[in-house]
């Protein structure tokens, strides 16, 4: 199985916070779709052709898609690739775009999950990131679309930021469950170099991140969301039984996956590239006809460092004998006896031939992955 993601990279405006690629101008839109259309067919090779079990459109923000190009787009991929029936569809989406009328449109498409980008439930917290929608619009477009008929639905929330109290993070949880919300996806506020928030920091516009108040909040996440049922499958990931991103798990799990579009990365299991991330460069070279990427062999050293940093991160664990028949017995014995600190300190546990990380572990996660590290 595999699956195939399209970065749109479009906003109405930029979130402080972020670093991924985007545009705020929607001028060259046509243009990218023209040219992911292209890249669709001169990719149509690459996951050898593996059936395809999921299809992400992130961002940016997709569902800014005019009907017409999402259509396109999703017959390209049906038209080039072998898509198997039921496969995951599944499209970010800001609230503010979340109309009824809209809702129907992405139904019809195909678009079978919904992946909406709330961040919180608060009217302050929104401002303070420069988000485009309101509180209001925020519950609203949950309810429209279960309203519409989607079931499948994820939304994002944002926790440690300078505004976000204790209380107001309870009621931004309390809220997705109520509204029945079937996954989370919960992160705690970075700050990524050359972002505006890393810019106002600098300049103390505003407060530093507030380590504790994060470790805090993410510690009553796991509370919350453990006492309504909720399985943390991933450390950043909250979903009721069933209801487990497929397409996210199947990064996690190693599996390949095709990228289309400016800064998207591919992955065939023994190599990455990526595409340039810019997207008159991106348009130029498909309009020859040519791609634009980096590209990098995986050596047997980074794919166990790869699988060690996400493994640990799930639920599942690193399965010792998943190493053991990869990379080398050695290589067990080795993860074996650097695990001994972090199993007396209680950050991990071992059952069987696998290593988990605790609920007290996972706040230090990538630390205990990369010490572990080859």
């Amino acid at each position: 199985m595999a699956g195939i993601y399209l970065h749109i990279p479009f906003c109405k405006q930029a979130c402080y916070y972020c670093n991924f690629h985007f545009s705020t101008s929607l001028a060259q839109q046509p243009a990218i779709v023209t040219a992911l259309l292209k890249e669709i067919e001169i990719r149509k090779d690459y996951l050898s052709g593996a059936p395809i079990n999921t299809i992400y459109f992130g961002g940016g923000t997709p569902s800014l898609l005019p009907e017409k190009d999402l259509l396109r787009l999703l017959e390209a991929i049906h038209r080039n690739f072998t898509v198997n029936t039921g496969a995951e569809v599944t499209l970010e989406a800001n609230p503010d775009d979340l109309s009824p009328d809209k809702l129907q449109m992405l139904q019809k498409a195909g678009v079978n999950r919904l992946s909406i980008g709330i961040q919180s439930f608060h009217e302050e917290d929104l401002k303070w990131m420069h988000r485009a929608h309101n509180a209001l619009q925020a519950k609203d477009s949950i309810l429209h679309a279960q309203d519409a008929g989607f079931e499948n639905i994820t939304i994002d929330l944002i926790y440690g930021g300078p505004t976000l109290t204790d209380a107001g993070w309870e009621y931004n949880v309390q809220q997705a469950l109520e509204l029945g919300v079937p996954h989370l996806s919960c992160y705690a506020l970075t700050v990524e170099p050359g972002t505006a928030l890393d810019h106002f920091i600098k300049k103390k516009k505003m407060p530093a991140v507030d380590a504790d108040k994060a470790a805090r909040h993410f510690e009553q996440l796991l509370k919350w969301t453990g006492d309504a049922g909720y399985e943390q499958y991933e450390i950043s990931n909250f979903a009721l039984t069933g209801w487990h991103s497929r397409h996210n798990s199947s990064y996690w799990q190693g599996a390949s996956y095709l990228g289309l579009g400016p800064s998207a990365h591919s992955f065939d299991t023994q190599s990455r590239q990526w595409n340039v991330a810019n997207n008159a460069l991106y348009i130029k070279s498909l309009e020859k006809g040519e791609l634009n990427f980096g590209r990098e062999e995986l050596t047997p050293v980074m794919m166990l460092n790869e699988y060690l940093m996400t493994a640990l991160r799930t639920s599942a664990g690193c399965d010792l004998a998943v190493v053991a028949e990869r990379f080398g017995n050695d290589k067990k014995e080795k993860i074996l006896k650097e695990s001994t600190k972090y199993l007396q300190k209680g950050w991990m546990r071992q059952e069987g031939e696998k290593l988990i990380l605790t609920p007290e572990g996972r706040l230090f996660a990538d630390g205990i992955a990369s010490g572990l590290f080859f």
